[in-house]
C-alpha cells in the first residue's frame, strides 16, 4: 500500500512573496517587468505589472507562466523543442490555451511536487528567467 503525503498549496502569501521577489530582483537589474504567479490549477493567484512596463508584458507573463505549469518545466528548457524538427514543434498551435515558450517561465514546487507557476515579462529572455528562478528560491 502507497501512502501520499499532503503538499501545501501555494498560498496567496506565497504570491505575494514570489511577486516581490521577482520585482526586487528585477529592479536591482534596472528592469520594468510584469509578473504573473498561478496556483497549480493555472489559476490566478497574483500579478503586478510594473507602471514602466511595456503594456504586452502582462500577456507574455501570464502565458510563461502557464506554459511552465503545464509542461512542468522551465521555459527556457523547452525554446529548442518547438524549433522545426523538435518534440513539440506543432504544440504551440495545437491548443486552445496559448503557450509561450520564451525564457520567463518557471514551476513553483514544494517538496517536489509541482504547486503552480511564476512568468515574467519585460526583460529579455533571459533576464526574465533569472527573476523568476530568484523568485522561487525564496520559496525553497
Amino acid at each position: 500500500m502507497s501512502t501520499t503525503t499532503a503538499v501545501a498549496p501555494l498560498t496567496t502569501a506565497d504570491a505575494e512573496a514570489l511577486v516581490t521577489a521577482a520585482r526586487e530582483a528585477a529592479e536591482a537589474a534596472g528592469v520594468a517587468v510584469s509578473v504573473t504567479v498561478l496556483d497549480a490549477g493555472g489559476h490566478l493567484l497574483a500579478f503586478r505589472r510594473d507602471d514602466r512596463a511595456v503594456l504586452i508584458s502582462g500577456e507574455t507573463s501570464t502565458r510563461k507562466a502557464y506554459t511552465a505549469l503545464q509542461l512542468n518545466a522551465p521555459t527556457a528548457d523547452l525554446v529548442d523543442a518547438v524549433q522545426p524538427g523538435g518534440l513539440f514543434h506543432t504544440l504551440p498551435t495545437a491548443l486552445d490555451r496559448p503557450l509561450l515558450f520564451i525564457a520567463g517561465g518557471v514551476p513553483v514546487r514544494r517538496e517536489g511536487r509541482l504547486i503552480g507557476a511564476i512568468g515574467l515579462g519585460g526583460g529579455a529572455p533571459e533576464q526574465d528567467h533569472d527573476f523568476a528562478t530568484a523568485a522561487v528560491e525564496v520559496l525553497v
